[in-house]
């Protein structure tokens, strides 16, 4: 299945049959990635007039409750209403779902910090250095050494973070969104700043409708950094943040 897109002057192929998932999947019970310590994904059915709706259990149908929280469980996608009083669900912000992505992989640099911590940060010139001087849609940021993801709990770890300067940046050069394995763009601990945040939306200096932020992503080891399609896949959850599916599909040679 070959398409030909042709956007901002510029014409490309992509085999559609050939997609790269991003996301994490949501499961019931332990085994998955999760953050902030938040309780694993339940998953029951529900019991109502002396009955318990699972084929298991005689009922016609499974009917199941679901509990998870958008930012903790999974690869998800998130709006300005992150940070802002108002909710602003980014499951209506989409216009489209298709952009044009680059995928980088950076080490993070160890820096001392004001509290004295050692921290690593994936910084402005790292950042810089990796995309070079280009205008792009989206930026997909694989740290090193990968991780795997899949049944990892962030929770009181630490993780690498990046240098709020660098997300001033991003937004300066246009990206509009914005993906990364790791459970948030700023430091687990920060006393509630939030300062890469701020600076990618520009918060409060504007309610930024436009951008989003994924985190909790997981970019199979042997896809290559490079230029992709990517295609963002949002339930329409009128939430802050939503379980998303951000899928690649590679550009195919001339």
């Amino acid at each position: 299945m070959i398409a030909e897109i042709t956007h901002d002057g510029r014409t490309f192929r992509v085999d559609l049959s050939e997609p790269i998932d991003l996301s994490l999947p949501l499961h019931d019970g332990e085994g998955q990635v999760r953050a902030w310590w938040v309780e694993p994904v339940r998953m029951e059915p529900v019991r109502a007039n002396g009955k318990v709706y699972a084929v298991q259990e005689g009922a016609p149908v499974n009917f199941r409750n679901v509990f998870f929280n958008p930012h903790g469980h999974g690869t998800h996608t998130e709006s300005v209403g992150h940070i802002a009083p108002e909710v602003y669900p980014v499951g209506d912000q989409l216009k489209r779902y298709f952009f044009t992505a680059q995928l980088v992989s950076v080490m993070p640099e160890e820096q001392r910090t004001a509290d004295a911590k050692a921290d690593l940060i994936i910084t402005l010139e790292q950042l810089r250095n990796a995309v070079g001087d280009r205008s792009l849609e989206a930026l997909i940021v694989r740290t090193l050494p990968q991780h795997d993801n899949s049944a990892r709990d962030w929770s009181g770890s630490d993780p690498c973070y990046l240098q709020s300067s660098a997300c001033a940046w991003l937004r300066g050069i246009g990206v509009k969104h914005l993906l990364l394995d790791l459970p948030s763009v700023d430091r687990e601990e920060d006393g509630g700043v939030l300062a890469a945040h701020h600076a990618f939306w520009d918060f409060p200096n504007t309610v930024d409708r436009e951008r989003t932020i994924t985190e909790l992503i997981q970019v199979p080891a042997d896809v290559r950094d490079g230029d992709y399609l990517l295609e963002l896949q949002l339930p329409h959850l009128m939430n802050d943040a939503t379980p998303s599916r951000p899928v690649l599909y590679a550009l195919l040679p001339d």
